[in-house]
């Protein structure tokens, strides 16, 4: 009996005078259901004493401990500790495991269809899936299973296989093709898993996001986030800048510096160029400009060092070719625009033209 009390004072005393032993919440359970248990080696004492005992651990656990065990599950619940939008978002022909809690026989593995849905047992109508998170989906399922068949259904989504979300590599590497993201990537490491640059390879890469990062519209997306980054090799290599890339990206490794052509042009494309070239050469390149191109509005986007922004430079082809105005050199990964289209539809053309390149070979990053 007095080995007994004497556990039960150094456990009292742990919980409510150290708060050096309260390191975390599992800590702290631990702690009182071993305070509980400690309780019962007194079953020789008083059976007024015991129940006493009883009641106020009771009243603790309630009173102390299921608070805090619900405010850690509040910090587990989507949204509240992280922002969804960085989850990852079904796409489709993406494989699921459902499963459905306490109903083994709902359980199933499905793929996402070419509509974005599923099919699932004894639900007369396909859930949408495509742009959902596995948790969003799961509550979409339970509220389906809700409306006729179960009072309240506890549902898991898994994602098995991501196949929808490619990050493609074209260009002077060894092994272009596709590459499934299943995790986040560093250009770096991209880089090597398509073999690293080949020995045509130049001394720049660049790499094209057209949009959203899982192709869906989120409700905080911003249609002006399309970008073509450009990088030099040498600084990938050596960690001097860094990049993480998202699904959709475009990576191309270039065997010479690109200039991009957009518009009005005869042919407009990329041109490959080894030594520097001016603006109205580019045009030349390009097989001149169409009749209705308006020479007094001549852009040139820039990129601006270190950052994704575009500087936009507007020349008037008349002055320059009255001698006026000095014809301007171009720049790696300068981009000439003979239109009056928004920047946006300017990066998304060069981006769709980056996209027509990608071979269909595929690889996947575990």
């Amino acid at each position: 009996m007095e080995t007994s009390l004497t556990l039960f004072r150094v456990y009292r005393n742990r919980l409510f005078f150290q708060n050096s032993c309260f390191k975390s919440i599992p800590h702290l359970i631990t702690l009182l259901f071993v305070f509980r248990n400690r309780f019962s080696v007194l079953a020789g004492g008083p059976y007024i004493y015991r129940n006493l005992c009883m009641f106020k651990f009771r009243a603790f656990l309630g009173l102390v401990a299921l608070p805090i065990m619900a405010i850690a599950s509040f910090a587990q619940l989507p949204g509240s500790a992280a922002n969804t939008s960085d989850r990852y978002r079904i796409g489709f022909q993406d494989v699921l495991d459902i499963q459905v809690f306490r109903h083994p026989e709902l359980n199933q593995r499905v793929s996402v269809s070419p509509a974005g849905t599923i099919t699932l047992f004894r639900l007369e109508n396909p859930v949408v899936a495509v742009c959902k998170t596995d948790r969003e989906l799961a509550v979409a399922i339970a509220e389906a299973y809700r409306e006729k068949y179960l009072r309240d259904p506890q549902v898991n989504v898994v994602v098995a296989e991501q196949r929808s979300q490619p990050v493609g590599v074209i260009g002077a590497v060894e092994k272009p093709g596709s590459f499934y993201l299943s995790r986040k990537v560093h250009l770096l490491e991209l880089l090597a898993m398509a073999g690293g640059p080949n020995k045509e390879a130049g001394t720049r890469m660049i790499v094209a996001r057209p949009g959203n990062a899982f192709g869906c519209r989120l409700e905080d997306d911003n249609d002006d986030d399309l970008a073509v980054v450009d990088f030099k090799i040498r600084d990938i290599q050596e960690g001097k800048r860094t990049f993480w890339l998202q699904p959709g990206d475009i990576v191309s490794v270039l065997d010479a510096d690109i200039i991009y052509v957009y518009g009005n042009v005869n042919k407009q494309g990329s041109i490959r160029v080894r030594e520097p070239i001016t603006l109205t050469q580019a045009l030349a390149s390009s097989e001149g400009l169409k009749p209705t191109a308006k020479k007094d509005r001549v852009r040139i986007l820039r990129q601006t060092q270190g950052s994704l922004e575009r500087q936009e430079i507007i020349l008037d082809l008349n002055q320059i070719d009255k001698g006026k105005i000095n014809d301007p050199f171009l720049e790696p990964n300068d981009i000439v625009a003979v239109s009056e289209d928004r920047v946006k539809s300017i990066l998304q053309g060069v981006a769709n033209s980056l996209r027509s390149s990608i071979p269909s070979a595929i690889y996947r990053i575990p």
